[in-house]
């Protein structure tokens, strides 16, 4: 594990104040718990430590509507009674609901995944972390499974602003639905999902789902059933991520480390140990690309910390020890004080042909993308190629540098 890598880390200490609700299983908590565990484990000495610049509310609507996000900045707990037909209109109420600085929320996780691109985008770094973005469901004008703006789709609009390509990975045990739409028609960002499929939210991202029109092969789904364990994740995941970066050889990545695909997850039905869900950030990691790694999903609270403090660990080559050091939240974390525990013994319900049979559908795929030429070869007409039609990312804005002063 090389350690060579110039890696920046965004946190905001007041993201873990805020709170979905009363059960709700959504908890921002989960993202102070992760970096007390980033500090006890002293991996913030290999990294660059921000506090996110805040975005403005125009930077979020190069995706949403404005009408969208002038409703977030308005609702309230005590006000929402004067707005019934909106929170209808724009889905929030019950799984997405109206608390005490939601607002404020959505541009602390948003503005982290912003500055971290356009940080890529000014090669002031080559890997760049935010725990507390990778809200993957939102649409355009609506809120979805917990997820309110969708930093995911502004964070690879702003890498669009310097890279031609751009890849989005998400190995969230939900399919990363908002993303997909987003770029469902350009073959300037490829989506590629690996999520639990059949009577699942949200319901999205079957095999047959390729993309449309200029996107035609650009949105990859790899549909899984209940019980993926490491070896069977590894088997699909590093063919299907290696092909695609021979075929689409991307400027950036953006991977979404959701955690709900953990084993235990309170949400969730797949078996992987930490390692095994490391093992596809280490695997991202190894090609030397530009990288933007984001939290998302992740419902068991003393899991979620050990699986992002252990990627941290992966992506800042740092080993770090399995006895956990003591932290803020030792407590979270017994009986057992382990980054490391065993997995389930549930049945894997995707059997080895399933999965050979879908990969096979998939490389296939993948062999319809347009091969994009290699960066030793040059010809005089290289703009045809490297300048793909697709979604028009131009703005009147500058990017700016959105990381700030050093996080206390």
């Amino acid at each position: 594990m090389s350690s060579n890598r110039r890696v920046s880390y965004f946190y905001d200490a007041e993201v873990g104040n805020y709170h979905y609700g009363q059960g709700h299983p959504m908890k921002p908590h989960r993202v102070r718990m992760t970096h007390n565990l980033v500090v006890n484990y002293n991996l913030y000495h290999k990294m660059e430590v921000f506090r996110p610049h805040l975005v403005s509310p125009s930077a979020m609507t190069r995706f949403h509507s404005d009408d969208y996000i002038n409703f977030l900045k308005v609702i309230s707990p005590d006000n929402m009674q004067e707005y019934i037909r909106q929170l209808q209109r724009f889905n929030v109420g019950e799984d997405c609901p109206v608390f005490d600085g939601l607002f404020e929320f959505c541009q602390l996780y948003t503005s982290g995944s912003i500055g971290g691109a356009a940080r890529l985008n000014q090669d002031k770094a080559d890997i760049v972390i935010n725990w507390a973005g990778g809200l993957h469901h939102a649409k355009k004008a609506e809120a979805s499974g917990f997820c309110y703006v969708n930093d995911c789709v502004l964070a690879i609009l702003e890498l669009l602003k310097k890279h031609e390509r751009v890849l989005y990975i998400d190995i969230d045990i939900h399919h990363g639905d908002g993303v997909e739409e987003a770029f469902y028609c350009t073959n300037r960002v490829m989506t590629c999902s690996f999520h639990k499929f059949g009577e699942y939210f949200p319901g999205t991202g079957d095999v047959s789902d390729i993309g449309h029109n200029e996107g035609k092969n650009y949105a990859i789904n790899f549909p899984l059933n209940d019980g993926m364990d490491d070896e069977a994740y590894r088997s699909i995941f590093r063919p299907v991520i290696g092909k695609i970066m021979e075929v689409f050889n991307p400027g950036a990545v953006v991977l979404q480390c959701g955690a709900d695909s953990l084993s235990g997850d309170r949400l969730g039905c797949f078996n992987l140990s930490v390692k095994g869900h490391a093992d596809c950030v280490d695997f991202v990691r190894s090609f030397n690309i530009p990288m933007l790694v984001l939290g998302g999903g992740g419902y068991t609270l003393r899991n979620v910390p050990r699986c992002w403090t252990y990627e941290t660990s992966v992506l800042v080559g740092e080993p770090v020890k399995d006895d956990l050091p003591f932290n803020d939240y030792f407590e979270y974390f017994g009986p057992d004080y382990r980054v490391h525990l065993p997995v389930s013994n549930m049945e894997n319900l995707n059997s080895a042909a399933y999965l050979e049979k879908t990969k096979q559908q998939l490389l296939e795929v993948l062999r319809g993308v347009e091969p994009v030429p290699g960066t030793q070869i040059q010809t005089g007409q290289v703009d045809s190629q490297l300048n793909p039609r697709g979604m028009d990312t131009s703005t009147s804005e500058e990017p700016k540098d959105h990381a700030a002063e050093l996080a206390s």
